[in-house]
């Protein structure tokens, strides 16, 4: 297959599909540090007018890693609804997205079609995409998952409460962990980013965080963000999780880096099913970020948006309760400055949308990279805009223990006044309860975590 074309009198003619999909890709310092970037604008100009008349069925034939060396493309591959894929295998990466962005397109048809198409699939059709088009098409999706409560619904913003402490003080999570309360943090989940990873540490936080909901009787689920191994130990040994955590790659060969594999996956999920004290059916967190595939050397010479499009797609074997993607957290050389985190985080929410996932952002930035809280502020809006799911709650937007900043308790809330949005509808009934929020707005109580000290 020829894959070139002529633009202002120069022609420019790409190898294969994989160096196509690189040079088609928005300016991202993880592909210019692989060699992978488009060298001029025009050049990436050409390699979207190439892609653009590529069939969707040469995106099949030909994924990232071959289907017998990766196990992420055979769950991807052996997902595949074979009617949904027959309907649309001819038709090209342009016609997806205008099919996308058209009025007439509801959300169940964007969620049938989704059935037939793969990660390679996805990842081409956002390549074509402008921040726009992505929030405009992400916006037409909603995905809801239920654990201890329900969020993703229409008209909703949830927010995770993460409490996290440089010391794993349990006075100093519960005092965080009571502010953001206060806030109406914490619908989406209480999770915590352990220092400690040890069986005995991350049983001790499972503890404490699931006693502060039974004493407030809270309607969300607790997690604490260890290796999915130690939070496994911790639930058959009777430990109350309400959900279970993992870090996702793109590639086998990034999830051995991770030391997971789809069968370890595959035992978690029957392990929460069994023992988290959550109702479900949704049990599993996921996280992703751009890059960490191209860090662990697991990219197969792919580009880091196809390689995070995978990862929703192995994500979704698992129909979790949420996925988020620390858009920023993994540092300027993956995604160098402000406008590269904030467009990596419109293109991770609309390919998870696209692949069927309740989809948040921690919307993010590690202070070495080239970017500020104005520029995460704007993201929070742009991601709140298309239909966002949940964003972090940290104490100030500054997380002590990670040591990045990030979105704090009370910009959710700002948010949610801003854009008429409310929290999930168990978690803003316990506010009302409580007299922290009346008729979708906190009142003058909120925002004193010493609320839950007097009671």
């Amino acid at each position: 297959m020829l894959l070139r074309t002529r633009l202002h009198g120069k022609q420019y003619e790409f190898p294969d599909v994989r160096v196509l999909m690189g040079k088609a890709n928005e300016e991202k310092s993880g592909d210019r540090l692989a060699g992978l970037a488009a060298e001029t604008a025009a050049e990436r100009a050409a390699a979207r007018f190439v892609l653009a008349e590529l069939p969707l069925w040469v995106l099949r034939e030909q994924p990232a890693v071959p289907y017998e060396q990766d196990e992420v493309t055979r769950v991807i591959q052996d997902a595949l609804d074979p009617v949904a894929y027959a309907e649309l295998k001819d038709w090209s990466v342009g016609q997806l997205r205008e099919w996308l962005l058209a009025d007439t397109t509801t959300a169940a048809q964007i969620s049938r079609a989704a059935d037939g198409l793969t990660a390679e699939m996805i990842s081409a059709v956002t390549k074509l995409m402008s921040n726009l088009d992505l929030i405009y098409a992400a916006s037409k999706v909603r995905v809801s998952a239920h654990c201890n409560n329900t969020i993703g619904l229409a008209g909703r913003l949830s927010s995770r409460n993460q409490p996290n402490h440089p010391t794993d003080s349990l006075t100093g999570i519960r005092a965080e962990l009571y502010e953001g309360l206060a806030y109406g943090s914490g619908d989406s989940v209480i999770g915590i980013n352990p220092v400690d990873d040890s069986y005995s540490s991350v049983a001790r936080l499972l503890e404490m965080t699931h006693a502060v909901i039974q004493q407030w009787q809270i309607p969300t689920q607790n997690c604490v963000l260890a290796h999915v191994t130690t939070q496994m130990k911790c639930l058959a040994a009777g430990a109350p999780a309400g959900l279970l955590f993992q870090s996702l790659a793109g590639s086998q060969r990034g999830n051995d880096s991770f030391g997971i594999s789809v069968a370890l996956l595959d035992e978690a999920q029957r392990l929460a099913q069994r023992h988290c004290f959550t109702p479900g059916p949704n049990y599993l967190y996921f996280e992703t970020g751009q890059g960490s595939e191209l860090s662990a050397d697991a990219h197969h010479g792919w580009d880091q948006l196809t390689l995070e499009a995978r990862c929703y797609g192995l994500a979704r074997r698992y129909r979790p309760f949420q996925v988020n993607t620390v858009v920023g957290f993994i540092g300027p050389e993956y995604l160098y400055d402000a406008r590269q985190i904030q467009r990596a985080g419109l293109e991770d929410h609309f390919m998870g949308k696209l692949s069927g996932l309740p989809m948040g952002v921690d919307a993010c930035y590690t202070n070495h990279a080239r970017a500020d809280q104005n520029a995460i502020e704007n993201l929070a809006v742009l991601l709140t805009a298309a239909g966002c799911n949940y964003f972090m709650g940290v104490p100030m937007g500054d997380d002590s223990m990670l040591s990045y900043q990030c979105t704090s308790y009370h910009d959710t809330a700002a948010l949610r006044q801003l854009f008429g949005l409310r929290p999930a509808p168990e978690f803003e009934r316990w506010l009302e309860d409580l007299g922290l929020m009346h008729a979708g707005r906190l009142t003058a109580r909120a925002g004193d975590p010493s609320f839950f000290l007097r009671r």
